[in-house]
């Protein structure tokens, strides 16, 4: 449990970071993500989900 909380606070201070030093970047990019088809955001979460697991797993060694 402790490192899904840490987990989840790094996220949230890299994706803070992404909004402190680019506003308008990430502005101009969450409009563009706003327009792209359900599916296609579908598909790119389930691999960014898969890459973090095997970046998780590389990371800690697989069992």
């Amino acid at each position: 449990m402790t490192d899904l909380a840490v987990a989840l606070g790094l996220m949230l201070v890299i994706e803070g970071a992404m909004y402190a030093l680019f506003p308008d970047a990430m502005k101009r990019m969450t409009a563009q993500i706003a327009l792209l088809p359900p599916q296609q955001l579908r598909m790119a979460g389930l691999l960014l989900a898969l890459l973090g697991f095997v970046v998780v797993a590389m990371v800690r060694g697989m069992p």
